[in-house]
């Protein structure tokens, strides 16, 4: 399923520079969205502005006054943002007595305050006009936990608490809040966060189909959407049965 028309809106992407971002914004761009997007990468950034025919905007999530910066310039330059796609996102895979300060506050920064500033700022737009979609990007990790992944896994969980209670806030109110949850994706993560996927199952799915699972369930009103779906199936385990989980999650990892 593809986005409806969506002519005369205006969208943001973050993390748009690869992966699920720059999948996003395309598909959002050819069902007729003005597109934003937002990345690291100045370069990889303006080819996805320019197959989009959007504006690219180079910037740093971990960099609270520069996420900040970021939504005041869409909404001066536009006036309105109609859906917002938080997407960026940032991984490290060890102990975490590896970890140093930094990493630490890059990750929470990226993966949580980030999409929280963003929300916030153009939240009131949207309440205002009575419409608006605003879009996650979680991890299965957010909801099991992920040994040697611990404050990722924990960035994540608080992204998914927080799409949960934004949408309870909104309840009724012409927002739509959808999470995706993705088990695995070939995208750039892997390679960044110092360690590649060592598992034959979940098997990863594309940034397209990623893309599109997360707009399709924006967009036809859905708060959660897992990806692969049978991924449901754990997290049901856990929350109804978490010692029994917990075991099994020991036991095959």
């Amino acid at each position: 399923m593809r986005p409806p028309r969506l002519d005369g809106t205006v969208a943001l992407v973050t993390g748009a520079s690869s992966g699920i971002g720059a999948a996003a914004a395309t598909r959002l761009a050819a069902a007729g969205a003005r597109v934003f997007v937002t990345g690291r990468d100045p370069d990889r950034l303006a080819a996805v502005a320019d197959a989009a025919e959007g504006t690219a905007i180079p910037c740093d999530l971990t960099d609270p006054d520069l996420t900040a910066a970021l939504a005041n310039r869409v909404l001066d330059v536009a006036g309105r943002v109609d859906v917002l796609v938080n997407n960026a996102g940032q991984g490290w895979a060890g102990p975490l007595t590896g970890m140093t300060d930094g990493q630490i506050q890059a990750l929470v920064a990226a993966n949580l305050t980030a999409p929280m500033l963003l929300s916030r700022a153009i939240l009131p737009g949207m309440l205002s006009r009575g419409a608006g979609h605003i879009g996650f990007v979680g991890s299965i990790a957010g909801r099991l936990g992920v040994r040697e992944e611990a404050v990722y896994a924990g960035t994540k969980a608080g992204l998914s608490v927080f799409a949960d209670s934004l949408r309870k806030e909104t309840t009724g109110r012409g927002i739509v809040v959808t999470e995706l949850v993705p088990a695995v994706v070939d995208t750039p993560f892997f390679v960044r966060r110092g360690r590649p996927y060592p598992r034959r199952r979940p098997r990863p799915v594309t940034p397209d189909q990623a893309a599109a699972a997360l707009l399709t369930g924006m967009f036809s009103g859905r708060h959660e959407v897992c990806l692969p779906r049978w991924m449901y199936l754990p997290i049901m385990v856990r929350a109804t049965l978490p010692a029994t989980y917990r075991r099994l999650a020991d036991r095959y990892g």
